[in-house]
């Protein structure tokens, strides 16, 4: 296994830092595209791991996507047809992609990385058994067996583990025969940003969706059978990419831009604004550039993270370099992400020298001196950039596997890189 010595700096980090597309958007937005009426253009695209995993797994099932850089041209299949998915550690496209396979005139096999293995899917699966589905198997490996159609209709789930159970019905759901009504029963949902940008894209394509105007009180989502219109999808740069290269700024008292920050957004990652402010440091956006400016010192922060899950890792990472304790909540959610997050996240800051301890629903970090040392990453790509952000400050730090950032940013280590020499690009 190759460690990587993270870039350590002792002055402010000045820089501007521009980001390839979301991977959120990117695979909504190439599901929409291969369901649609006609053929659709995807511009800004992350062309990353995830991304690239559900480009094959949906030519491999019969869509023409045309294009090797950022723009994509995507013609639907006429049908699906029977293939083989890797889906790598990528929840988009094992979470989404079984009930495009539903559609499908033939078996549709799916599989993924060992670490892949461990992660539930039985919320989805058995969603779609209730809706006529034949499946095999409750995880990777399984294999839907597609019959060109899918009856659709009511359905009642316990999504409290991931968002994604949700959206994975929701895209697809307009090509059923009913359409189909989503009930959440159970604890709230977690990232709930993430589903509203699922029901946000539906119908900027023209779906008819009703959702639940507060969806703290009522979990139910309708989505009625009809076509879906060919697109021309333009694509948010990434917000929770961003985070680690803005974490930079807040860490060392320094200066991070990142351009084409949008207005107006779903993506959870935009909330690293407040929670920077709340932290100590300076945000502000002019024509279309956001610019964090770092404080003296950072201060402790009491958050609950229940709707923005995936800005745990960096926000713990502040959290272990800041003056005062933090409790970061609400996020119980993370031990079924790529790994244990909350697991791996005390483990690791601990084993540097820091105070973590794990609660029922997230972490309480209490400030210690840091030092050097191997900062495991546990094949999580979030869990690398956290290692990242405090090796800015701690000499020393060797991140294991830094590779596995391509999981949704690749070169992450030349835009880091970049960013401390002051030309982050």
């Amino acid at each position: 296994m190759t460690f990587w010595p993270a870039p350590h700096v002792r002055t402010p980090v000045h820089a501007s830092v521009t980001l390839p597309g979301s991977k959120s958007i990117t695979n909504r937005a190439l599901i929409l595209a291969a369901l649609a009426d006609g053929p659709s253009t995807l511009t800004g695209a992350l062309r990353s791991r995830d991304t690239n995993l559900m480009i094959d797994a949906l030519r491999a099932m019969g869509t023409d996507i045309d294009g090797d850089g950022d723009t994509l041209a995507v013609t639907p299949p006429k049908e699906f047809t029977s293939a083989v998915v890797d889906c790598g550690l990528a929840g988009t496209v094992m979470r989404f992609l079984p009930s495009v396979a539903a559609l499908a005139t033939g078996d549709v096999a799916f599989d993924g990385d060992e670490q892949a293995r461990i992660r539930p899917l039985d919320t989805i699966l058995d969603a779609l058994r209730g809706l006529g589905v034949d499946i095999d198997g409750n995880a990777l490996p399984f294999v839907v067996h597609g019959m060109g159609g899918l009856r659709g209709g009511p359905v009642t789930i316990d999504a409290s583990g991931s968002s994604q159970f949700v959206s994975g019905l929701l895209l697809s759901a307009a090509r059923f025969e009913q359409g189909i009504t989503v009930n959440h029963d159970g604890a709230p949902l977690p990232s709930m940003p993430h589903i509203e940008m699922t029901v946000q894209m539906l119908r900027e394509a023209d779906v008819r969706v009703d959702a639940p105007a507060d969806p703290r009180k009522a979990q139910t989502w309708t989505v009625s059978p009809g076509p879906i219109r060919a697109v021309d999808w333009e694509i948010e740069p990434d917000l929770s990419n961003a985070t680690p290269f803005l974490a930079a700024a807040a860490i060392t008292g320094g200066e991070v831009s990142i351009p084409h920050w949008p207005r107006y957004t779903t993506q959870p990652g935009d909330v690293i604004r407040e929670i920077l402010v709340r932290m100590g440091a300076e945000c502000r956006i002019f024509d279309g550039i956001l610019t964090v400016h770092g404080p003296d010192r950072l201060a402790g922060i009491d958050i609950d993270l229940h709707d923005v899950g995936e800005l745990t890792p960096t926000v713990a990472a502040l959290a272990a370099l800041a003056d005062s304790p933090s409790r970061l909540r609400g996020i119980a959610h993370l031990r079924g992400h790529e790994t244990d997050r909350l697991a791996a996240l005390s483990t690791e800051i601990n084993r540097l020298g820091g105070k973590v301890t794990e609660t029922e629903d997230g972490l309480a970090i209490t400030p210690a001196p840091l030092s050097g040392g191997q900062w495991h990453s546990y094949a999580d790509h979030r869990m690398a950039t956290a290692g990242a952000i405090l090796g800015l400050a701690v000499p020393g730090i060797e991140i294991e596997d830094i590779g596995t950032t391509a999981k949704t940013l690749p070169n992450f280590a030349g835009l880091w890189e970049a960013m401390i020499d002051g030309q982050g690009h």
